[in-house]
């Protein structure tokens, strides 16, 4: 086993558990933001982190289970639009926290600001992990390019013990 094959489920785990997390604090934000409407940010944010479970379903299951499904391409193509999602949302809460003072030296350092303050450091994170695997995936279709050949990494893929 190689040390890709290693890291690459405790990856996986740590990708799928930081979405978990910003998903739970940006629903509480999102739920407590304001009487009647939450910000769109925030939004797009729990919607990326429910987008990151079903990538991640695939990212695991397909090369293992479903081979003519993990495609190189289709591989590269889920990890490269997870990260842009990632990153899309969280510059865009950062300015919106940024100009609704969502800081501790304005007096708005209240409860749904300060969930809305660790979702987007969570999801600054969930961009560095997606980032990483989704240069794994394009140095593989690098690697591959001359090749007919549209399996997937099987150094990148999640191994049974």
């Amino acid at each position: 086993m190689t040390f890709l094959e290693a890291i690459i489920l405790p990856l996986r785990v740590v990708q799928a558990v930081f979405a978990i997390i910003v998903l739970g604090v940006l629903a509480y934000a999102a739920n407590d933001w304001a009487w009647y409407w939450s910000p769109s940010q925030i939004n797009f944010l729990i919607f990326t982190s429910v987008w990151t479970l079903l990538a991640i379903a695939y990212l695991v299951i397909a090369p293992l289970r479903f081979q003519t499904a993990a495609h190189k391409y289709g591989i590269l193509a889920a990890e490269a639009i997870t990260m842009l999602f990632w990153f899309a949302g969280f510059i865009a809460l950062a300015v919106l926290l940024t100009d609704a003072g969502c800081s501790a030296h304005s007096g708005r350092y209240w409860g749904p600001c300060r969930a809305a303050i660790a979702g987007d450091v969570f999801a600054a994170f969930e961009w560095l992990l997606f980032s990483a695997t989704t240069i794994l995936a394009a140095v593989h279709c690098w690697r591959t390019r001359n090749t007919n050949s549209g399996k997937h990494d099987p150094t990148i893929e999640v191994q049974h013990v």
